[in-house]
């Protein structure tokens, strides 16, 4: 049995420390804050409950196969899971609405003809047949198995089989998903759609690769799913499995360096001075942190991949809102800006800013446990912003209201209050600089956008969560877990899930 210290008490960190206290190990926890979740927090107020992290879940198997490893009561038995189904309704920038189902290609592919017409559904369908193809290239080195110490090639591979594409004597093949866009969907409502996705997680459409193209498959494949009372109780039933299991929780106990004896790591010497020994250190931070943390050793060396300094960050809106949500109303709204080159640029260009009209995504959840009786309802208006900005928290809640209003008609007759989340609120809660939120590790692009192995150059010490392989996102976390995990008690023979 070995001692196991985990700094911080996140989504991927919770996960390594179930699989590894069910493995036998000793386990502690260590988290500067008050509480558990990382980004999953909430906020009460009035009768009113909100998520102010992610609202939705994608991947639910990530977390259905923690709870089936980690104990006898499934996931479903901890927490009330829906599908979302429609799984989202877009508003476009001419008008045009369409609502998508929930994990049915088909019926996607019969809305959209039904909305955009048969040209338009059948170029959207054959994509997402490619993107099937570049999922099932990428989803093992990405997702499933630590890292490869090749990483290099799949950084050169462009895993989406692009279609060629013709204009006068030259032939080209799209590399970015805005030329997939371009090229591929041409209709900008089609464009508006996949690029949405990218824009999620604070992606440049104009500089992500097409194998981000994986990001939508994945919402049509797998679906989209809920949980009732909100993510927080996600983490809640997450952090409970963990007490079960006998994992040790230390909060405010921030940490301030990694012990290091004989070449590996020994423990962590806490804010107070004091010092836990451990065998093993699973740190779940932002590299910054892990930097400072190192106290001057090297945690990654040259030739590895470098740790993703630089990500855009979010704003989030709660709305508390007077009447009932009305019947129908579906769960998720996306609202497409109206002006996408202003949006990119104000985004992604120098200096950067959000503009007046972005996208936004409004979250209307049908669940009584997040709000006072049947007469209030409560609503989430969350959009992309730059990393430790974007602009004063009244100006960005008069932008998003501005929009949600195409979305909610009568929006502001409604609001009894509302509070903005900045990213301010995010760095406090994660620790990461500026609010940075990661995006999900992607293949191409000269592995701009992979992570840092779990594995590092001190023996001993290995990194979960969204910061390291496989990258941001809920399932990602999840899975970030089950690799430190396999690596920590199976060794550096640890291949991965089967």
């Amino acid at each position: 049995m070995a001692r196991i210290a985990v700094i911080g008490a996140g989504m991927g960190a919770m996960a390594a420390a179930a699989r590894l206290a069910v493995a036998g190990h000793r386990v502690a926890v260590y988290e500067r804050t008050d509480t558990y979740g990382g980004a999953l927090r909430r906020l009460e107020r009035d009768g009113f409950s909100f998520d102010t992290g992610p609202g939705l879940l994608p991947l639910p198997a990530v977390y259905r196969d923690l709870f089936v490893k980690t104990g006898r009561e499934p996931l479903e038995e901890c927490v009330g899971l829906a599908q979302v189904d429609p799984s989202s309704h877009h508003v476009f920038a001419d008008g045009t609405r369409v609502s998508l189902p929930n994990a049915s290609r088909a019926g996607v592919v019969s809305a959209l003809e039904e909305t955009l017409g048969p040209a338009a559904a059948r170029r959207w369908g054959d994509f997402l047949v490619r993107a099937r193809e570049a999922w099932d290239r990428s989803r093992r080195p990405l997702l499933e198995e630590p890292l490869w110490p090749n990483w290099q090639i799949l950084a050169e591979r462009e895993p989406y089989p692009a279609v060629p594409h013709k204009k006068l004597l030259r032939t080209r093949v799209a590399g970015t998903l805005a030329e997939v866009g371009a090229w591929e969907l041409r209709d900008p409502r089609l464009i508006a759609l996949l690029e949405s996705h990218a824009l999620a997680y604070g992606l440049d459409p104009r500089e992500a690769p097409a194998s981000a193209a994986v990001l939508p498959y994945m919402e049509h494949a797998f679906g989209t799913w809920y949980v009732r009372g909100g993510l927080r109780e996600l983490a809640r039933a997450v952090y409970e499995r963990c007490l079960a299991r006998r994992v040790e929780f230390h909060f405010g106990a921030g940490v301030a360096g990694i012990v290091e004896k004989d070449g590996r790591a020994a423990g962590v010497e806490l804010a107070d001075g004091a010092v836990a020994e451990a065998d093993f250190v699973v740190a779940g931070v932002a590299p910054g942190v892990l930097d400072r943390l190192g106290r001057g050793t090297p945690v990654r060396g040259a030739g590895e991949v470098p740790a993703q300094r630089s990500a855009a960050s979010r704003v989030t809106v709660l709305l508390a809102l007077r009447g009932g949500r009305p019947e129908g109303t579906p769960h998720r709204t996306v609202v497409h800006t109206e002006d996408r080159e202003t949006e990119l640029e104000s985004l992604f260009g120098q200096p950067a800013g959000l503009p007046a009209r972005p996208t936004v995504t409004v979250l209307r959840p049908d669940d009584p446990a997040l709000v006072p009786d049947a007469g209030h309802e409560a609503v989430t208006v969350t959009t992309v912003v730059p990393e430790g900005g974007g602009g004063a928290p009244d100006a960005l809640a008069e932008k998003l209201v501005t929009v949600a209003e195409r979305a909610i008609p009568g929006l502001r007759d409604r609001l009894l209050w509302h509070e903005v989340r900045t990213p301010a609120d995010i760095a406090a809660e994660t620790g990461a600089g500026g609010g940075a939120v990661p995006a999900p590790a992607l293949a191409a692009a000269g592995g701009r956008l992979l992570h840092p192995s779990n594995g590092t150059r001190l023996a001993g010490l290995f990194t979960v969560g969204g910061w390291s392989h496989p990258g941001g996102g809920l399932p990602h976390a999840g899975m970030s877990g089950a690799l430190v995990a396999g690596l920590i008690v199976e060794g550096p023979e640890f291949r991965g899930s089967q």
